[in-house]
C-alpha cells in the first residue's frame, strides 16, 4: 500500500507516546512535580501528535468525530473511543502526581487503557483479510513490543529497554521474514478470486485501467526486494543494535538523546516498509503480484 507519512507518522509517534504514558502509569514510585510534568508532556506531545497527523490522511476530514458512532464493528472507532479514554485517565494521574498525589490504581488503569490504544491501532491493519501480510497475530504483538520498548527508552528504563528492544527487533524480523511468503501461503490467485479455477488457470487480457488511478495509487505500491532489504538492515540497526550500543556506554545525556532519536528513525523505516510492503490483493488484477 502508499506509505503515506501522515499514517507513518501517527503508526510511529502515537505508539511511543503511549508507550511512555503505560511506563509512568505502572511506576511504582513515579515521578512527581515538575518532573512528572516534563514526562507526561512528552507523552502526550508524542501520543496526541501522532493521532492528529492521521487525521491529515482522511478524505473528509469534517467527518473525523464520525469515527466515534461505530464502535461495534470498526477498530478505528475502537482506537478512538480508546485514546479518548486513556489520555483523560492519564490526563487525571498526571495531574495528581504533579501535585504530589499518587494513585496506584488510576495509573494501572491509565496504563491498561495506553495498551489497549495501541493494540486498536494494530487492529486496523490486522483485521484486514486483502492484506495477508498484516492479517495475522504478530501485527498487533510488534505494535506492543515497540510501544512497549520505545516508552521504556524514553521513561529512562535502561535495564528493561536492552530487554524490550531485543524482543522487538526479533518480533520484526520475524515479522519481514514470514510476511515474505504470508500472500503466497493464503492462496489468493486470479482464479480463487473469479472462481474460474475449477476450467484452468486465469490470466489478464488487458489491465483493468488504461492510466493511474486510486486503487494503483493507494494499494499497489511496490519497493524493489534489494531496497526493501537494505531499508531491513537499516531499521533494525537503528531502532535495536545502536539505541544498546548507546545505553552499553557509560551514561551520558547526549547518548541518551541519540539512542531515542535512533530508534525513533528506525521505527519510522520499519512503518514505511511495513506499508510499502503490504502486498494488497487487488494488485493480482494489475499483474503486480
Amino acid at each position: 500500500m502508499h506509505p503515506a507519512p501522515s499514517i507513518i507518522a501517527f503508526t510511529t509517534f502515537s505508539g511511543l507516546g503511549f508507550g511512555l504514558l503505560f511506563w509512568l502509569g505502572i511506576d511504582a514510585t513515579p515521578p512527581t512535580g515538575f518532573t512528572a510534568f516534563a514526562f507526561y508532556l512528552i507523552g502526550y506531545v508524542l501520543a496526541v501528535g501522532g493521532l492528529l497527523a492521521s487525521a491529515l490522511h482522511l478524505g473528509r476530514r469534517e467527518r473525523a468525530l464520525k469515527a466515534f458512532t461505530q464502535w461495534r464493528s470498526s477498530w478505528l472507532s475502537r482506537e478512538a473511543w480508546g485514546a479518548l479514554a486513556a489520555l483523560t485517565i492519564t490526563g487525571l494521574h498526571a495531574l495528581l502526581l504533579i501535585f504530589g498525589l499518587h494513585i496506584a490504581p488510576l495509573g494501572w488503569l491509565s496504563a491498561l487503557l495506553c495498551l489497549g490504544t495501541v493494540f486498536a491501532t494494530s487492529m486496523i491493519y490486522a483485521q484486514l483479510k486483502t492484506v495477508p501480510r498484516w492479517h495475522h497475530w504478530t501485527t498487533p504483538a510488534l505494535f506492543l513490543l515497540l510501544s512497549v520498548a520505545g516508552g521504556a527508552l524514553l521513561s529512562g528504563r535502561v535495564a528493561i529497554t536492552g530487554a524490550a528492544l531485543v524482543l522487538a527487533g526479533l518480533a520484526q524480523l520475524y515479522v519481514w521474514l514470514d510476511g515474505d511468503k504470508r500472500l503466497a501461503r493464503s492462496g489468493t490467485t486470479l482464479a480463487t478470486a473469479t472462481g474460474l479455477g475449477s476450467i484452468g488457470t486465469p490470466r489478464a487480457f488487458e489491465p483493468p485501467h488504461t492510466g493511474n488511478n486510486y486503487l494503483l495509487r493507494e494499494m499497489v505500491y511496490t519497493v524493489a526486494r534489494k531496497h526493501a532489504l537494505k531499508l531491513r538492515v537499516i531499521a533494525l540497526t537503528l531502532m535495536t543494535a545502536l539505541p544498546i550500543l548507546f545505553l552499553a556506554l557509560p551514561f551520558n545525556h547526549i547518548l541518551a538523546l541519540l539512542a531515542v532519536l535512533a530508534h525513533i528513525a528506525g521505527v519510522l523505516t520499519a512503518r514505511w516498509l511495513f506499508f510499502a510492503e503490504a502486498e494488497h490483493v487487488v494488485g493480482l488484477y494489475y499483474g503486480k503480484r
